[in-house]
């Protein structure tokens, strides 16, 4: 049976402060809790417009535990709760819940490929948009800046993640700019990472479920003081209490296939920001 946190007192009334909440007192949270924190955080669309049983699926938990949830962290319930999320849309995007209907009820008679098309490119539109609003300038000029003092960026990513660091290895090279991709063959990833020192710098991109391979070479690199900037989807994320500066990119998915274009947007955009910094632009 599962002990329920200490009372928080009054909670956030909006999304900033109810996230930096849920990252502060992630940890102490009982298992399944923890669960619907990490949903909630990665997840704040679904939250706002979702039902207690259709956000329960998602999350893998039952309903009751999102109640639970609530009331744990001070809210009266889960619709109190729920009024967070859909605030933070009203205040974003006026005109997202007429937009999220048009999408659920989109031509449905359109199959095959034309609608496969169809849905990959919505869910490449929608990751684009989350970013451009989400992004924050001062964390993306840090980041850049970081990298540009760099002698070499290394590049780290496994599995899903390994197209982009593939591209900016290819990107960077094109920019002149010194990089080396830990693309872990023949598991010599430990020994291509070995030479990164202080003066380097490594970006490291994984997502959930994050590939073990990925965080053991990043923490075995952050540990001798390398410079780190990574890219994930939680603040969660193993990456986040390594890195000097982090991203965090919440790509949509269409049929449970999940888009890559924000994430390959802002590769692009570091990739030519270091190169920029570099040449004193």
């Amino acid at each position: 049976m599962e002990t329920v946190a200490e009372d928080l007192g009054d909670p956030p009334r909006d999304f900033v402060g109810l996230r930096s909440l849920l990252m502060e007192r992630h940890q102490t949270l009982p298992k399944r809790l923890a669960q619907v924190a990490r949903f909630a955080v990665a997840h704040p669309d679904e939250m706002a417009f979702g039902t207690a049983a259709s956000i329960a699926e998602q999350a893998s938990v039952q309903p009751s535990t999102l109640v639970r949830f609530a009331q744990t962290i001070g809210y009266q319930g889960f619709s109190d709760l729920q009024e967070i999320f859909r605030a933070r849309l009203r205040d974003r995007w006026p005109d997202y819940e007429e937009r999220l209907e048009s999408l659920s009820h989109q031509d449905r008679d359109r199959e095959g490929l034309p609608g496969l098309l169809d849905g990959f490119a919505q869910a490449g539109v929608t990751s684009l948009m989350r970013l451009r609003d989400s992004i924050d300038a001062a964390q993306l000029d840090k980041a850049a800046a970081l990298l540009a003092a760099a002698d070499t960026i290394y590049l780290l990513g496994q599995r899903r993640a390994f197209p982009i660091t593939a591209y900016m290895a290819y990107a960077l090279g094109k920019l002149g700019v010194k990089s080396i991709l830990i693309d872990n063959v023949g598991t010599l990833g430990q020994e291509q990472s070995a030479f990164a020192g202080k003066k380097d710098a490594l970006i490291s991109i994984s997502f959930t479920p994050y590939a073990p391979a990925t965080i053991e070479l990043t923490k075995a690199t952050a540990a001798r003081g390398v410079p780190l900037v990574a890219i994930t989807d939680s603040p969660f994320s193993p990456l986040t209490e390594l890195a000097d500066a982090w991203f965090e990119v919440v790509e949509a998915d269409f049929a449970a296939f999940r888009s890559l274009s924000a994430c390959f947007c802002l590769a692009m955009a570091l990739s030519v920001s270091i190169a920029e910094k570099r040449r004193g632009g």
